[in-house]
């Protein structure tokens, strides 16, 4: 059981090392073949790679115990090397464009097209054989496995994103090989690729802002959640209700329900958490019970509910 849970990792591990292998051989290949497309590819590969790096850290990480000095334990440190790989990649993609702009402009096209297509065919065929060891029909049935699984599931369709764009590569290379007049296609593919390369990590970035301004998790609803505790028989209302992430995934909840007089105080608590676990999959809640005494007191100007 031990070794099954262990094998996403194993296969994270061994997806992570052929691409940082491919990854330099990319960054040499279109250095000596003159191909920015190439290098527009390692760098997306650059991505993936930090991809790899943050999954195999979120699997780590969920495995250390919390301190006293960090009560929530090691999960922001997650979002913080997610922000800093999307600045490095966006750098590194920067200076390729301006490359690929200095070339337009110049109207130096002169490619490598041989080892340029050979670089190519070899991105294709580690994409393949990434792809085939991060691919999985099963699922993990614990939580610590299935949270492994769910890390593996998002490398593999990176893996897929970097195929296409090495497809797009090999097909620039074959035309620049047929057609060497037709050598603009490198710089041309290297701005398209730069595109995709930043609406992808844009994504990346959206999430790991929200999740350091604390703001609602994706996927949850503040409306549908707020309605469900207060459809808890005995809870009068709900109200300073606030949601927000550890890290992508990891969600928390505090929130004060105000109850009737006579109802069973235990009883709402324990619906209360059932509710944010069950049908929320928040698993780290703080719900502070009031008794209803007639009216919300005014110091508590932090209780009404947040603009939409």
């Amino acid at each position: 059981m031990k070794k099954s849970s262990s094998n996403p990792t194993r296969r994270l591990r061994i997806a992570s090392f052929l691409c940082l292998f491919f990854m330099i051989a990319e960054f040499v290949g279109g250095y000596f073949s003159n191909s920015l497309a190439i290098m527009t590819d390692a760098a997306h590969m650059l991505s993936d790679f930090a991809g790899f790096m943050i999954s195999l850290f979120a699997i780590w990480v969920a495995t250390r115990p919390a301190t006293k000095t960090l009560s929530y334990g090691w999960y922001r440190a997650e979002v913080m090397g997610a922000v800093l790989s999307v600045l490095v990649i966006w750098v590194l993609t920067g200076v390729l464009v301006y490359m690929a702009l200095q070339r337009l402009i110049m109207k130096e096209y002169e490619v490598d097209a041989k080892v340029m297509l050979i670089t190519a065919s070899g991105g294709l065929l580690i994409n393949v054989i990434m792809g085939a060891i991060l691919y999985q029909k099963g699922h993990g049935h614990s939580h610590g496995e299935e949270e492994e699984n769910v890390n593996v599931r998002a490398a593999f369709i990176h893996v897929i994103g970097d195929f296409l764009q090495s497809l797009g590569v090999f097909v620039a290379a074959l035309i620049i090989w047929f057609k060497p007049e037709w050598a603009i296609a490198d710089p041309i593919c290297t701005f398209i690729f730069s595109i995709i390369v930043l609406f992808t990590t844009l994504a990346i970035l959206k999430d790991a802002l929200i999740v350091l301004m604390e703001g609602m998790p994706k996927g949850l609803s503040f409306n549908d959640l707020k309605t469900s505790l207060t459809a808890i028989p005995g809870v009068e209302a709900v109200h300073d209700l606030h949601v927000w992430s550890l890290t992508v995934g990891t969600d928390a909840l505090s929130v004060h329900l105000v109850v009737d007089n006579s109802a069973n105080t235990q009883d709402i608590l324990e619906a209360a958490s059932q509710v944010c676990s069950k049908s929320f999959d928040i698993h780290h809640s703080t719900i502070q019970i009031e008794t209803d005494n007639g009216s919300r007191k005014e110091s508590c100007k932090k209780c009404d509910d947040p603009q939409d």
